[in-house]
């Protein structure tokens, strides 16, 4: 298993920059960005410019990743495919479309995204929307050798205040896609933070959807009792943000609850051999380049002590 990062907590960095760094500090893999350049998401990055990319390229980046001995584990676009204006929604697919090829000229074998929400549907036409969206995503990267990963992240508030923003943050949705698009290349980027803070039990998902575990994040949950307190679990209603509740906050794996060796471990016994991609969103190592630097390595040091390599 490798341990890699996603580029996204780096938009101020070029690839070039960003792979020496990455190299000399011990990593082996990295998921690259490629949001376009119009964008409203936060924690996104453009390190690979999709919408242009060519053969010419691909060259080049293959060449930069031998010289320094590092892995592109996945390309990485997260937006709402689900989106009810019909205009962003095309330009979103139409951007995935264009990262799907990219991943194909680059050899990588994954591209991640989220299915999205609507919220003027209920969760099951949701559902069937999703299918009728993902069957032709999905088919259009099997064509080209490539698979579709969804994270698991609610996304909550991100579309509509107290409403989740992807359709497939848990077991009971993992069961209604993979029935509704049941192609082989259509998984999860599976990341235990979100789950951890739904209470949902993460080691028993890792076992029982394990044949559908493309990639693994590596991103850790705290909870802070004095947010329960005060905002309870539906979070804080006065000034409300995106995934930020007030009762729990995301933290560089082994500074939350998340039990790595356990969670590693698990990952291993149930075939998972790949890339292990910390995904950093930690409130308290981010302002600067260095901090976010900072809470990479901190990320490393822990996981590397569980990671058979």
């Amino acid at each position: 298993m490798k341990i890699g990062f996603l580029t996204a907590c780096l938009p101020q960095l070029s690839l070039q920059d960003l792979v020496k760094w990455a190299a000399g500090q011990g990593f082996q893999a990295l998921e690259l960005a490629a949001w376009p350049s119009e964008t409203e998401r936060d924690y996104q990055a453009r390190q690979i410019d999709a919408a242009n990319f060519k053969k010419d390229d691909a060259k080049r980046i293959k060449d930069l990743m031998a010289k320094y001995k590092i892995t592109i584990s996945a390309m990485a676009y997260y937006e709402n495919n689900l989106h009810p204006d019909l205009k962003k929604r095309k330009f979103y697919i139409d951007h995935l479309q264009h990262v799907i090829d990219t991943a194909a000229l680059l050899g990588v074998p994954l591209v991640g995204t989220f299915v999205g929400a609507r919220t003027d549907i209920s969760p099951t036409e949701n559902i069937k929307e999703i299918s009728k969206v993902f069957k032709k995503i999905v088919s259009y990267a099997g064509d080209k050798g490539i698979k579709i990963m969804i994270e698991n992240c609610p996304m909550v508030n991100w579309v509509q205040f107290g409403m989740p923003g992807n359709y497939a943050y848990s077991p009971e949705l993992w069961s209604a896609l993979f029935n509704e698009v049941s192609a082989e290349n259509f998984g999860l980027n599976f990341d235990p933070s979100h789950l951890y803070w739904l209470g949902i039990d993460y080691i028993q998902a890792v076992k029982y959807y394990s044949k559908k575990i493309f990639h693994a994040h590596a991103k850790d949950t705290e909870m802070l009792p004095e947010g329960t307190f005060r905002f309870g679990i539906f979070g804080r209603q006065i000034d409300p943000q995106p995934w930020k509740s007030g009762w729990w906050r995301y933290r560089i794996p082994g500074l939350g609850a998340i039990d790595w060796k356990k969670f590693i471990a698990t990952l291993q016994e149930s075939g998972y051999d790949y890339v292990l991609s910390i995904e950093h969103e930690d409130p308290v190592w981010e302002g600067s380049v260095e901090k976010v630097k900072q809470g990479l390595l901190l990320g490393v040091k822990h996981l590397a002590q569980f990671v058979l390599q």
